[in-house]
């Protein structure tokens, strides 16, 4: 697993573990953003403050765009 450098980590006393970029949004695109208490049953996924479902996060793990259909939109693909 790659470390991203824009990525900070902060284990909680409790032992939650909350990843985020430096922009203050909750982001972590190799795994969970947030583990609750070191559950991983209970993980959350987030990427750029977005939050997925596991099946979301590994289709935008793959698709390496990770944003919303809205936001990724080129001018060229617009039709009016």
């Amino acid at each position: 697993m790659a470390v991203e450098k824009d990525v900070r980590k902060i284990t909680t006393p409790d032992g939650s573990i909350i990843r985020y970029s430096l922009d203050n949004k909750m982001h972590y695109w190799s795994g969970p953003a947030y583990i609750p208490q070191g559950n991983m049953k209970l993980a959350e996924y987030w990427i750029y403050g977005i939050q997925f479902s596991k099946e979301e996060w590994k289709v935008a793990l793959n698709d390496h765009n990770g944003l919303p259909w809205y936001k990724g939109m080129k001018t060229e693909e617009v039709r009016l």
